[in-house]
């Protein structure tokens, strides 16, 4: 029988993902899991649960690392591409001297997950991002979001951890069905209290299913899920760091940005929004 802490796969899902047991409720046999590498939160009976065997676990190891192998190869591949044309700019703008010097946007990642975390924070290094986050139970964060952001003054908000749709087959209009969404928009909300215009902050909100067409009212410029499905752990970082290289006298394409996550335009979406990338002069010595 699985208990809590052990890695389990869903046989009714034909064991497509790999969750973690957080919690168990003995009166109903239910277990609550947390994916590894998706944002859901979700229950199961234990009887349609199954340990997941050492080697079924590399197997999975081995699908994400190639996964995000393939992420940051494209984002390599576009930033090679979109060299060329910064190359061109920056002679227009410096005449040819080569003391220039970049800033892509800064990043506060704010997330339910504290492993997820830190993967989030080993890529935006490997991607070149400055970034900060703070780790926080989802339910804190619409409260700390604004202390947070005059202490960090990012040009990039990730809010992000778990969700998912409560009960299935109910009503997927209504909030109140979702884990996490209503705490999403609440810390949106008091996110655009702090900073209204878009252009200022760019606000990179929601989890696995999580209420897409709240998130966006809220004042979020790119969100998840508009097909209620699920999203990757490092979807958000992809988003963000597209945001965070694209010249701030261009819109960033929503279309190129939303291709460079794992799941594409069924699990994220968002408005046009102007980039954080900016180009300096002179080069400090120091």
């Amino acid at each position: 029988m699985a208990k809590t802490g052990d890695y389990v796969a869903r046989k009714s899902y034909g064991k497509d993902l790999c969750f973690v047991i957080v919690e168990i409720d003995e009166e109903t046999q239910t277990a609550i899991l947390k994916g590894i590498d998706v944002r859901l939160m979700a229950d199961a009976p234990l009887s349609d649960l199954e340990v997941v065997s050492d080697e079924e676990r590399q197997q999975f190891e081995a699908y994400r690392h190639h996964l995000e192998s393939e992420c940051v190869r494209l984002i390599r591949s576009r930033r090679e591409k979109e060299s060329e044309k910064l190359s061109l700019r920056k002679e227009a703008r410096f005449d040819s001297r080569p003391d220039f010097f970049e800033r892509p946007g800064r990043v506060l990642h704010l997330d339910g997950d504290g492993t997820y975390l830190q993967k989030c924070l080993a890529m935006y290094r490997e991607l070149g991002i400055r970034a900060f986050g703070e780790h926080m139970a989802e339910s804190r964060m619409p409260e700390a979001v604004r202390a947070l952001l005059e202490q960090y003054e990012p040009d990039i908000l990730i809010i992000t951890g778990h969700d998912g749709v409560i009960r299935k087959g109910k009503d997927l209009s209504d909030i109140r069905n979702y884990r996490n969404s209503l705490n999403f928009v609440r810390t949106v909300q008091n996110a655009r209290r702090h900073s209204r215009s878009m252009d200022d902050l760019v606000i990179i909100a929601g989890a696995c299913q999580s209420h897409f067409e709240s998130l966006l009212d809220a004042g979020a410029n790119f969100a998840s899920s508009p097909q209620r499905i699920m999203i990757h752990a490092l979807d958000p970082v992809f988003i963000a760091e597209k945001v965070a290289y694209t010249p701030i006298n261009q819109t960033v394409n929503v279309y190129d940005v939303v291709q460079s996550t794992y799941t594409g335009t069924d699990g994220i979406g968002g408005l046009e929004s102007r980039g954080k990338y900016r180009l300096g002069l002179p080069k400090s010595l120091y």
